[in-house]
C-alpha cells in the first residue's frame, strides 16, 4: 500500500497547535473573560443602585403610612417594625426587618425632623457611607 505525499512535513510529521498558540489562545480567553466578568458586576451594581432607589421611595411611604396612624414619623426606622411605646395607634406590617438595609446590606441614613421635610431617609449607595458617585452615591426621600 502506497501513501500519497501529503505536504512538506509528510507522513513523519505532526500536525497540530504549538505551544505558544496554545498559551496565546489561553491568554485571549482569559481577557475576553476579565471583561465580561466586569461588565456582569457593573450589572449587578447597577441594579442593586436602582433597587435601593426604589427601597428609599416604600420605606418613605411606610413613613407616611405610620405618621397618618400616629400623628408623626417615628423616632427610628426600627420602629416600623416594632410597636414604640409611643404609638398608640401602631398597626403591624409598616415595614419587615429585611427593609431596613439596603441591597447593598448597609443601613439607610433616618433623620427625624429632616432637613428636607417632616424626615428624610437616605440610600448611602454601594460604599454605605455619605457622598460618593455613580453607585456610591446618595439618593434620598426627596429627590
Amino acid at each position: 500500500m502506497k501513501f500519497a505525499h501529503t505536504g512538506r512535513r509528510g507522513l513523519r510529521g505532526q500536525s497540530g497547535f504549538s505551544l505558544l498558540e496554545m498559551l496565546a489562545v489561553i491568554v485571549l480567553i482569559g481577557i475576553v473573560a476579565g471583561i465580561v466578568v466586569n461588565q456582569v458586576g457593573k450589572n449587578v451594581d447597577k441594579g442593586k443602585w436602582n433597587a435601593g432607589k426604589a427601597q428609599v421611595q416604600k420605606l418613605a411611604m411606610s413613613i407616611e403610612a405610620y405618621s397618618l396612624d400616629n400623628g408623626g414619623p417615628p423616632e427610628k426606622l426600627e420602629d416600623l417594625v416594632t410597636k414604640p411605646g409611643n404609638a398608640p395607634n401602631w398597626k403591624s406590617g409598616y415595614a419587615k426587618e429585611s427593609d431596613l438595609k439596603s441591597p447593598f446590606g448597609s443601613a439607610f441614613g433616618y433623620k427625624k425632623p429632616g432637613e428636607h421635610g417632616d424626615f428624610d431617609l437616605v440610600f448611602y449607595g454601594k460604599d454605605g457611607k455619605s457622598g460618593g458617585e455613580e453607585y456610591n452615591a446618595d439618593y434620598g426621600n426627596w429627590q
